[in-house]
């Protein structure tokens, strides 16, 4: 984690919000989160040393990279803005010729939203299926009950 931060010098995408962050495209909401902490400690106007103008700036820039990088859907459309893919990311960690890749997690999926739904997460949406149409019978069987 901290080798991405120490590593700025060589991200290709200094001039975005993941350089402002010192953190790699790939680096988790973790990563992110961590590193808007540290930085808004350091440039909030009220404990900086740095001018109020220049501080209120940097605080506003934080503000509005961590608003954006912090929803995966913005996040998505601001890489594709910048020409960021997290596919080539996915396709890095399932290459098996490149062990360098593999060093954040042996998994291709990004986050804990991006994975596939387990057993027990499969069959309790069975049963809130099954309680559904359970539910629709039971409205039909009444209404024509009523009816007749």
């Amino acid at each position: 984690m901290e080798s991405q931060k120490t590593q700025t010098s060589h991200i290709p995408l200094a001039n975005s919000y993941y350089g402002l962050f010192g953190l790699h495209p790939r680096a988790s909401v973790q990563e992110i989160r961590r590193s808007y902490r540290e930085l808004s400690k350091q440039y909030h106007p009220d404990t900086t040393e740095l001018s109020p103008e220049e501080a209120k700036l940097k605080f506003h820039q934080l503000n509005e990279a961590y608003g954006t990088l912090s929803h995966p859907e913005k996040r998505s459309l601001y890489d594709l803005k910048i020409g960021y893919s997290r596919l080539n990311v996915i396709q890095a960690n399932l290459d098996p010729q490149n062990p360098e890749s593999n060093h954040q997690s042996n998994s291709a999926y990004l986050n804990a939203s991006d994975r596939p739904l387990s057993g027990g997460e499969i069959f309790a949406l069975f049963l809130m299926g099954v309680s559904f149409l359970s539910c629709i019978l039971l409205a039909l069987i009444m209404a024509l009950i009523r009816v007749c």
